[in-house]
């Protein structure tokens, strides 16, 4: 068997979202992507805001000597300052240069943090429901991921987190706001996680790290805000990247910002450039750091997702569904009619309306629906939607 028997298992268990995206293109081949209903995949097509294209025009005209060389594996000096000066604002925290490493987008980040703390056999929780990557980045370097169910609403639950901690917890990871549900975790909730963390970690004698994964920062909806993770805790690591607030995924550009107070900052800030190299990243996209430097106060229009949030919402109300609105991101994750989610996302299909199921986030009986897309798309899906509730109701 020319694939490892790991990588076999991995490609199985990993499949969901690729899978309901290879099954789009098949349907809108054979029926025009007009009549297919697509919410599989979460890619943004905001188009980036204006000033990117200015920017990018006018830095690619430089010629300077240099200009595509090696930097720093951490990144340019002055693109972190640019990224530190507006963070100390988001983050309510002094950060300087030398907190910030640039990374190829938030994936490269959540690999070289991974690889900087985990010994073999470590446990990092993640909360459920969580974006499908995260187990397969931890196991990555060794470490074995420990899952806990968030609340009904999605909101922390800090009694199942106490409950889950042990000797072997090195890092859990949050990600607000949240992909697939679009909750956001509340100042309080952050505040109170991060005095059992500190409790906890004085009581085994061990640190555990709080790590934040943030690109949907700055798509927030209904005037909500997402709270700063370091003033709630010392022991705190801050991941994003551009690929969601200025419709960048291909450019894999991002960052990560250690709280300035952490314990062994510099032993940690040097294990993680060196993981940046070893990893293969060796450093991030030098245009697109030169780019996004310029760019820090800016953002894609997010009144096109704020719109289609109410409409998608309109939709699933309408259709019978149970779900928590969401305050941020491009997903809804409503509760399936039927426990069965992979049934049920398989009849949706009978409508031409791509869902993925919430067993790949680590919560059946939920499907996820990735709204960054045509207005007119959402809206002309209603039918198929009450047709297949209906259809359900009567099994």
């Amino acid at each position: 068997m020319a694939v490892a028997d790991k990588m076999r298992m991995f490609a199985e268990k990993s499949s969901w979202i690729r899978k309901m995206f290879e099954e789009g293109a098949k349907m809108k081949a054979a029926h025009g992507a007009d009549k297919v209903f697509d919410f599989s995949l979460g890619n943004p097509d905001a188009p980036p805001p204006p000033q990117f294209d200015r920017v990018v025009r006018q830095l690619v005209q430089d010629t300077s000597p240099g200009v595509h060389a090696y930097m720093p594996n951490g990144g340019y000096p002055w693109v972190r300052e640019a990224i530190a000066a507006r963070m100390s604002t988001e983050q309510e925290t002094t950060i300087g240069q030398g907190d910030v490493l640039m990374t190829c987008g938030a994936a490269g980040g959540l690999n070289i943090v991974l690889k900087t703390l985990l010994n073999p056999g470590d446990e990092v929780i993640i909360l459920a429901p969580y974006f499908v990557e995260y187990g397969f980045y931890i196991d990555n370097h060794g470490g074995v991921s420990r899952t806990v169910a968030t609340d009904d609403d999605f909101n922390l639950d800090l009694a199942a987190i106490e409950a889950a901690l042990s000797p072997k917890t090195k890092a859990i990871i949050i990600n607000s706001p949240n992909n697939p549900c679009g909750q956001i975790y509340s100042r309080d909730s952050l505040a109170a996680l991060g005095e059992l963390l500190k409790r906890t970690s004085a009581e085994l004698g061990t640190t555990i790290y709080l790590i934040s994964d943030e690109p949907y920062r700055k798509i927030v909806f209904d005037s909500h805000e997402v709270p700063g993770i370091f003033p709630a805790y010392t022991n705190s690591i801050v991941i994003s990247s551009y690929s969601k607030d200025l419709s960048l995924p291909g450019e894999r550009i991002g960052y990560l910002a250690v709280h300035p107070a952490i314990e062994e900052k510099s032993q940690l800030i040097d294990g993680l450039t060196l993981a940046n190299r070893i990893l293969g990243f060796v450093n991030a996209p030098a245009l697109m750091q030169r780019v996004v430097a310029e760019l820090q106060d800016v953002t894609v229009d997010t009144s096109i997702y704020a719109r289609r949030k109410e409409t998608i919402c309109k939709v699933l109300s309408e259709a019978g569904f149970t779900f928590t609105e969401p305050k941020g991101a491009f997903y809804v994750f409503p509760k399936t009619p039927l426990a069965d989610d992979v049934k049920f996302v398989a009849m949706l299909q009978e409508e031409k309306i791509l869902a993925v199921p919430g067993v790949g986030f680590g919560s059946p009986g939920h499907m996820r629906l990735a709204f960054c897309i045509p207005d007119e798309i959402i809206s002309r899906s209603a039918d198929g939607f009450k047709r297949t509730v209906d259809k359900a109701r009567s099994l």
